[in-house]
């Protein structure tokens, strides 16, 4: 069983961290999407002992590295990986307090961004999160050279992916009744944007 490691996640997981511990409760489920390698898994299970933390991908291979992660981390609150594809009707999931997703929306057509708050508006529990962090526009700009020429080399390698702008995410978000609570700018010109479901 192959762990991975990636320079992005090692690199954002405490900043990405630092927000979760500020707007989160003290407890619930966390459901990642895309969770990669499983880095950022195995960080917040070890930080927020309150909160279940349960990993997916649809890639095997990263399947494999969450898997390994988790063994390795040996938490209570680690689950192993699901497999999940966001644009699927049904996550086959419990209700949930929180979702966290990193850097997937940009790197897949926009049907993946629908798939996404689709879900997140199905499966969290009223006032539960959405935790979104990447790039992204802002205002029809970008908000570095360096995310131009990486929205670039994105888009060279397919027409549909790109990073994304914010306003089409806040609405598309808007659309499935999550309204953003809050835009927080995090370290290399990357954005983390946080929604809540409506209360009923």
């Amino acid at each position: 069983m192959t762990k991975l490691t990636w320079a992005a996640p090692e690199r954002n997981k405490a900043p990405v961290l630092a927000v979760l511990q500020r707007i989160l409760p003290s407890s619930g489920t966390l459901l990642e999407v895309a969770s990669g390698t499983g880095q950022h898994a195995a960080h917040f299970a070890q930080h927020l002992p309150g909160w279940t933390i349960q990993p997916s991908d649809i890639d095997a291979d990263n399947l494999a590295s969450i898997q390994a992660w988790a063994r390795e981390a040996n938490l209570t609150n680690l689950r192993f990986p699901l497999q999940l594809d966001v644009c699927d009707a049904d996550w086959n999931v419990a209700a949930l307090g929180a979702i966290f997703n990193a850097n997937m929306i940009h790197i897949a057509p926009w049907d993946v961004a629908v798939g996404l708050l689709r879900g997140a508006a199905r499966h969290l529990l009223p006032g539960g999160f959405l935790v979104l962090y990447g790039p992204f526009r802002i205002g029809g700009q970008h908000t570095a050279p360096s995310n131009q020429a990486f929205d670039d080399s994105l888009r060279q390698r397919d027409v549909r992916f790109g990073v994304r702008d914010l306003e089409a995410v806040v609405t598309l978000a808007e659309q499935q009744g999550l309204a953003l609570q809050e835009r927080i700018e995090m370290p290399a010109n990357n954005q983390v944007l946080a929604f809540t479901r409506a209360r009923q």
